[in-house]
């Protein structure tokens, strides 16, 4: 399989030579002492025989030469909207650490040491850690390392997730008044529970205001800038209930305009762009609640609001999950569970009630 030669009398120096899986004939310089150059004979030996062997020049890639191509696979194989996640966790957390390290010098102890010292939200940290141990699978895959070092590294706890904000029926009201020209969009987002992406990309066509229903099959979500469309989040298109009062709304809003029209549009046909309720800022929406009355919300928390007036009104749980868009009854219940809480108390009571009959029978 290999051998020790001494290539210098003095100081004496050894060198390994061997063939690797493929046959090409390799070698190792530098050893003092012929026991040392023996046992790292020994050891690539074994390695070859038990399929555990890398060639120690693949081992000197750096972890930015390997997040290249991966982040070019995850560009080609994401939507913008998750891809540029991805690219910003790598530049500003995973490339300043890592980006210069050769892949077979990463120990798992200074991924643990790295990924808990970020200090930032647990959905920050998980994907900082995501990026780094997707690039080291692939480099394990790719025969680099033997083994991914990052795997079984403890992660911080996840975040307590930020209590729901729900609008009652007249808060909603009265915002969607406050809003002026964008009253529409407004209760649609509250009444109808999309999503901002899936609103602003509403066509005329996408509507049957007949039979009270809007069709949800794409969603225009704005990255650096940009507006990119494609499919909803969970690329599922999906039909959701128009509440009576919203129709006369959107058949004025709808009526001088074609069908591949945008029904909620910037005033000159294009995407509306998310607005900012943010301290400083001057919007639309901020301006709104303050005449309203409302404390400082986001857009996202009219989906909530959808799902409460739902649920207050006697939806069950999957009817909730129709409107939408989630992927299971169990998402839906996990997000509001909160709002089931009346539901455990009538069926406390219809228990109760069945007890009851059934002592009287006895």
């Amino acid at each position: 399989m290999g051998s020790v030669v001494r290539y210098s009398e003095k100081p004496a120096r050894y060198l390994v030579r061997w063939r690797d899986p493929e046959r090409r004939q390799r070698e190792k310089r530098g050893f003092t002492r012929k026991s040392d150059a023996d046992g790292y004979l020994a050891s690539v030996t074994t390695a070859i025989s038990s399929g555990q062997y890398i060639d120690p020049r693949e081992a000197k890639h750096t972890i930015g030469s390997l997040a290249e191509p991966w982040l070019r696979t995850k560009r080609s194989t994401l939507k913008p909207s998750s891809y540029a996640p991805l690219e910003a966790s790598w530049r500003n957390y995973v490339e300043p650490r890592w980006g210069t390290v050769p892949v077979g010098l990463v120990r798992h102890s200074a991924v643990q040491e790295w990924a808990s010292g970020i200090g930032m939200s647990s959905t920050v940290v998980k994907r900082a850690y995501g990026v780094l141990s997707g690039i080291l699978d692939v480099a394990e895959r790719d025969r680099k390392i033997v083994v991914n070092p990052a795997r079984g590294v403890r992660l911080p706890a996840k975040t307590v997730q930020r209590k729901h904000r729900y609008l009652t029926t007249r808060e909603l009201l009265a915002l969607a008044v406050a809003s002026g020209p964008r009253e529409p969009l407004v209760l649609t987002l509250g009444l109808c529970g999309l999503r901002w992406g899936e609103a602003i990309e509403l066509r005329g066509g996408d509507l049957d205001l007949v039979r009270r229903r809007i069709h949800v099959a794409r969603a225009a979500v704005e990255v650096h800038g940009e507006i990119h469309v494609g499919d909803t989040k969970t690329g599922a298109a999906r039909w959701v209930p128009i509440p009576a009062l919203l129709v006369p709304m959107l058949v004025k809003l709808t009526s001088d305009k074609a069908n591949d029209a945008l029904v909620f549009d910037d005033g000159h046909g294009f995407h509306m762009r998310r607005t900012r309720v943010s301290a400083g800022s001057r919007s639309w929406f901020k301006t709104a609640l303050t005449t309203a009355g409302i404390a400082p919300m986001t857009l996202h928390d009219l989906r909530h609001t959808a799902a409460s007036i739902a649920v207050s009104s006697g939806a069950n749980v999957k009817a909730v999950q129709r409107m939408l868009g989630h992927a299971s009854a169990t998402m839906t219940l996990d997000r509001y569970a909160d709002l089931f809480d009346d539901d455990l108390e009538a069926l406390s009571d219809r228990i109760d009630a069945a007890m009851t009959r059934a002592s009287a029978e006895l």
